[in-house]
């Protein structure tokens, strides 16, 4: 059996920066345990699989899978595979596209394409559930959890939260840029505290000086992956909490988050909410991406 891949790094405009993704083509025919094989092979934070549409109008329908397990959402994978599919698609002499819709397990992720003259260079996603707010842990729970005292844990604007706009992670506001690149994820503390408030990562972030920019660090070592370079899924569902927030009713805010940078791997994030009425109602989530290899996946 062979099937076609392509590798791109997503979140950045140069090759082996951002966050790595191997998106397999014409995957019709692979069984789960398969494709689970197959994201364990490429050993990236996470791998897409491309199939037919269920419903018309709709381009494909994507299963991402981490090295570890089949995720509803994320969001660099979204990106990336748009991208991909964009590129392949008008390497055959298809008519250009503005926008992609996916089916996903968390719903209809709906993306709209980037492009430098006639090159497709990256895509903003719209998220695909609306905010939704889970369990709270102890700012001492939180500080282990990144290897940190508590001291340096913030919770001025909220305390450390599962959020979730299709992929829940646990968000927890750090006291500086200093604190950010001290953090490491404890594994027992992980092992202990998160199973049992719906989530297995943790995304840390601090303030920078502008208004919207972010700095921010994933860890999940109990999804195979102890820091992840850009987490589109997290960015999205913390800057919609942070959005909800802010006193304005209404208002279109832009962000900016960089993250990876303290593993070698800078990426940059951007990011919008959009609030009406005091409710945030949709979250985009906005970056480039650099195709890096193409090959055959050959197995029985």
């Amino acid at each position: 059996m062979r099937r076609r891949y392509v590798t791109i790094d997503v979140f950045t405009e140069r090759v082996f920066g951002g966050n790595p993704l191997a998106v397999v083509l014409d995957a019709q025919g692979l069984t789960s345990s398969q494709m689970q094989s197959i994201a364990n092979e490429f050993n990236y934070s996470e791998t897409t699989f491309v199939l037919p549409a269920a419903q018309p109008g709709n381009t494909a329908h994507v299963r991402i899978f981490t090295a570890r397990t089949e995720v509803p959402f994320a969001g660099h994978p979204n990106i990336g595979t748009a991208v991909v599919v964009a590129r392949e698609t008008e390497a055959i002499g298809r008519a250009p596209i503005d926008s992609i819709t996916f089916e996903e397990a968390a719903g209809l992720v709906r993306i709209r394409l980037l492009r430098d003259g006639d090159a497709v260079v990256g895509a903003e996603l719209t998220a695909p559930q609306l905010l939704s707010i889970g369990s709270s842990i102890s700012v001492e729970d939180a500080a282990a959890c990144v290897s940190l005292p508590k001291t340096d844990i913030i919770c001025t604007h909220h305390v450390p939260q599962v959020v979730s706009v299709g992929l829940p992670f646990l968000a927890v506001e750090l006291a500086s840029r200093e604190a950010l690149r001290r953090a490491k994820p404890d594994f027992a503390a992980h092992e202990r505290i998160l199973p049992s408030i719906g989530t297995d990562a943790v995304y840390s972030y601090c303030r920078g000086v502008a208004d919207g920019e972010l700095h921010a660090r994933t860890f999940s070592p109990l999804d195979a992956t102890i820091e992840d370079p850009a987490t589109g899924s997290a960015t999205a569902a913390t800057i919609a909490l942070l959005a909800s927030l802010r006193a304005d009713r209404d208002a279109e805010v832009a962000w900016r988050v960089e993250q990876g940078v303290d593993m070698g791997r800078a990426s940059v994030l951007l990011g919008r909410t959009q609030k009406r009425g005091g409710t945030v109602h949709a979250v985009h989530i906005a970056g480039r991406a650099v195709p890096v290899m193409h090959g055959w996946l050959d197995f029985s």
